[in-house]
């Protein structure tokens, strides 16, 4: 990440110029204290791994092939802290309830896995309108089969 910044700090001090003169050190340094990066909440991290977990998830039920174990770390969605930590209330211990129990049943039953995975990315959606609304086109693509309306 160190790495990407020397190359923009450098592609920046040769395209600011200033009458003919690269950017002085001063307005370097000024440069660099306005560009931060964008640090993930916990809630934010487990979630993105929890997506990713599940679009590996959805392939093996596509295929028929053997889903494993349950991932013990998503149990972690009642514990990690929150981008906004007002948006953990009871709606949402409600939803990350119904989004544990679909996903544990996936692995106690996997006859009806779909179902159950489908159940899981329904309760992400229930929870995702009413809280931040921005990854449920992503989310969407998790359904196996039809996407409900």
């Amino acid at each position: 990440m160190k790495s990407l910044l020397y190359v923009f700090l450098i592609v920046f001090l040769f395209s600011c110029k200033k009458e003919g003169k690269i950017a002085t050190e001063a307005e370097t340094k000024e440069v660099e204290k306005s560009f931060e990066m964008y640090q993930m909440s916990e809630m934010a991290a487990l979630m993105e791994q929890m997506y990713v977990d599940n679009q590996r998830l959805k392939e093996k039920i596509m295929k028929g092939d053997t889903i494993g174990k349950f991932p013990q770390h998503f149990l972690k969605i009642h514990e990690s802290v929150m981008t906004d930590k007002q948006d953990k209330d009871a709606f949402f211990d409600q939803q990350a309830k119904k989004f544990i129990e679909a996903q544990e049943l996936i692995y106690k039953d996997p006859k009806n896995a779909k179902e159950h995975f489908n159940n899981g990315v329904d309760a992400c959606i229930t929870c995702h309108q009413q809280k931040c609304s921005g990854p449920i086109p992503r989310i969407k693509k998790l359904y196996i089969g039809e996407i409900p309306k």
